[in-house]
């Protein structure tokens, strides 16, 4: 399975390296947009990312990436040395996103392992065109050409056919790499790889790179030792290998031909075809599952790590804390006079697991400044379509929170930005007649709140119009109770519900109904709550609270009859047994509760989940005050277990297929063995 192996690495380490050069790329398109011209560092820049993607992308013999990058290079090369007067820089960024947008499509799809090549000719022709439109409008700037001799296709695209190369130098080189870049025997193939379409003669040490994937320690030590012989001239091959990723230093010397020949014919190696073979779906997996660890070296402090095996660790950490208090709290110690020593040892068993907890949840979370710069494309394509003008302005992005919440928030993200600018922001006309800038401001807002993070996605747009969505809400038949009794806070809710829109025409961005609905449901996936606030006239604020993680929370066990649940710590206000004399019983046979002035509703947990047990007076009873989005009610418990720290597993497949449970978020395993719910506030208080 050793080229397996290598092909699974390289795929993996290929479609990292290619979607961290897009949003560079990306990036820096946008930055230089804004800035009304591209300077010659954003040239040099974008020159460098795409001459690294065709690089990479013709080694892994994705031929169309590389094909399209080699275009975009071509033209960023005659930027950079012909330097034009006359460049339409508005086409130019079009062609350059529309070439960013196809490469992610198909990163996308080769990540999916189901990898087929969509038509590029189209692009490439529209570059193409483009660049011989400027060297048609700068006449005197068309002499320019690359360097590198030969046809179109150069030293990293795999000709049609062999070329002859007349050799007329010989070089021996030695490459080193990054310290912390890893894989090196991978990167040291990708040069040799390279460097075989310019060259007859070719050998280097190790020999064997692909073979052994020890000799990446003896590259890090010693370097890639290559000897060549090729037609380039000596600054030709220092611009060859200088672009090498991650290349650390280079010493390029010339060789006397009779002294080349020795040591060709001491090595007796001449150039390989090396065929690349994509792992299937299958093999992959089978790859994933043999794959050995591998230290890294005492100069990498840096190491990529697969979501999966964080995966995989949180899960056991999970069940170390699971077996923790199936030791400390078994029902078997009840009545028994235990020694100093064994208190002792469970504390220190407590400390280690909270801190090897806390290390993998560090691990863990990531910052959430990616996710917010992806919101720099959508505002910019939204303001050309729309003809609108908005500034972004991101505050908190070095925030952090777990992976998983990460990945359930970008699409909700994208849905409220997108919404900001189409129903909010007014156009330049409107907001000049109100007597505001014309141009809106949409700011993100990240900020740590305890075991929370608090996302705030604010416009100073027109705000919403609550007669107006009153209106559609009666229309479409979705209020259940008077309009003069609701408050501003459930008028706004109004837009969350499935298939809700006060837009009266369908556009690109808006008009189904369904982007809030969407947002709705993958924050409530993650224990997350939306709150809307909005002044007509000056804009919204939405409020997204999610948790840090979802793996592990604080709880309070709670009993109902021969049942168990769990309340999540952070949604407890306080808990208490009622005075008869503070019961309270509505026209409709609603029970609430006074406390200090206030009435609150009564929920009781063994009717809602028809439980069998004998307290069921209120007196007999507790009740725990709990809140979530500032809706707060009181659960009516027989009693309270104490706090305990518990994982949160999903609820079995087939309990949900069957039945989908309300209030319930979760289960968790407590210390006698047996199986806690967790309360979903968000659902009880709704």
């Amino acid at each position: 399975m050793s080229d397996l192996n290598n092909n699974e690495q390289m795929l993996d380490m290929y479609v990292f390296e290619t979607s961290q050069n897009i949003e560079q790329l990306e990036n820096c398109i946008l930055e230089t947009e804004k800035s009304n011209g591209y300077s010659q560092n954003a040239i040099n820049e974008i020159f460098r990312i795409m001459h690294t993607i065709k690089g990479s992308s013709a080694m892994m013999l994705f031929n169309c990436i590389a094909e399209i990058a080699h275009a975009m290079e071509d033209l960023f090369y005659y930027l950079r040395e012909a330097k034009p007067l006359h460049v339409d820089n508005q086409a130019l960024t079009d062609l350059l996103l529309e070439g960013v947008d196809y490469i992610k499509l198909e990163l996308e799809k080769i990540k999916s392992s189901e990898f087929e090549e969509s038509e590029c000719s189209l692009i490439i022709s529209r570059i193409e065109n483009l660049l011989n439109d400027l060297k048609s409008r700068n006449s005197t700037d068309t002499t320019v050409e690359r360097p590198i001799s030969g046809e179109k296709q150069q030293y990293y695209i795999i000709p049609d056919k062999p070329s002859t190369i007349n050799a007329n130098s010989y070089y021996k080189a030695i490459v080193y790499f990054e310290d912390d870049c890893g894989m090196e025997n991978i990167r040291a193939y990708t040069v040799v790889h390279n460097l075989k379409h310019i060259t007859k003669d070719l050998f280097y040490h190790p020999d064997d790179i692909m073979e052994n994937e020890d000799s990446s320690q003896e590259i890090r030590e010693k370097g890639l030792l290559i000897y060549l012989s090729t037609d380039k001239t000596h600054t030709q091959m220092k611009e060859i290998l200088g672009e090498t990723v991650f290349l650390k230093s280079l010493k390029l010397d010339k060789l006397d031909e009779v002294d080349f020949r020795k040591l060709l014919d001491q090595q007796n190696r001449p150039v390989e075809e090396i065929q690349i073979k994509r792992p299937t779906v299958m093999e992959r997996g089978e790859a994933e599952g043999e794959k050995d660890s591998h230290g890294s070296s005492p100069g990498q402090n840096i190491i990529s790590v697969n979501i999966a095996k964080l995966d995989l660790l949180m899960d056991m950490v999970g069940e170390m804390v699971i077996s923790e208090t199936l030791v400390t709290q078994n029902p078997d110690l009840i009545g028994l006079e235990l020694m100093e020593n064994f208190q002792k040892a469970a504390r220190q068993h407590h400390k280690i697991i909270s801190e090897v907890q806390d290390l993998v949840m560090s691990i863990r979370m990531v910052p959430l400044a990616a996710t917010f710069h992806k919101m720099h494309r959508l505002l910019r394509d939204m303001n050309k379509n729309l003809k609108k003008e908005t500034e972004l302005i991101l505050i908190g992005e070095e925030t952090e929170v777990d992976k998983k919440i990460i990945e359930h928030i970008s699409d909700p993200l994208m849905h409220l930005v997108r919404n900001c600018i189409d129903h909010g922001i007014e156009s330049p006309e409107e907001r000049k007649a109100k007597g505001k800038n014309k141009e809106g401001k949409v700011i993100i807002e990240a900020k740590n709140a305890g075991s929370d993070v608090l996302i705030q996605i604010k416009d100073d747009g027109k705000g919403l119009n609550k007669e107006k969505i009153l209106i559609k809400a009666q229309e479409q038949g979705i209020i259940n109770k008077p309009t003069s009794e609701m408050t501003e806070r459930e008028i706004y809710n109004l837009i969350m519900l499935p298939g809700f829109s006060t837009k009266d025409d369908v556009s690109e961005y808006s008009g189904r109904g369904v982007g809030m609905d969407v947002v709705t449901k993958n924050i409530e996936a993650i224990g997350g709550t939306i709150i809307i606030d909005s002044t007509e006239g000056k804009g919204t604020i939405i409020t997204l609270k999610i948790p840090l993680t979802l793996a592990i929370i604080d709880g309070m066990n709670i009993k109902v009859g021969t049942s168990r649940y769990t309340v999540p710590i952070t949604a407890i206000k306080e808990s208490f047994r009622p005075a008869t004399s503070d019961l309270i019983v509505d026209p409709d046979g609603n029970e609430m509760i006074m406390v200090r002035g206030n009435c609150y509703l009564i929920k009781r947990l063994h009717d809602i989940y028809g439980v069998d047990t004998e307290v069921k007076k209120f007196t007999d009873g507790i009740l725990i005050m709990v809140e979530q989005d500032e809706r707060i009610c009181c659960l009516f418990a027989d009693e309270l277990l104490g706090q305990q720290q518990v994982v949160v597993k999903a609820l079995p497949e087939y309990i949900k297929n069957i039945k989908k449970i309300q209030g319930i978020s979760g289960c968790t395993l407590l210390g006698d063995g047996s199986i806690s719910l967790i309360l979903d506030i968000a659902g009880l208080a709704n």
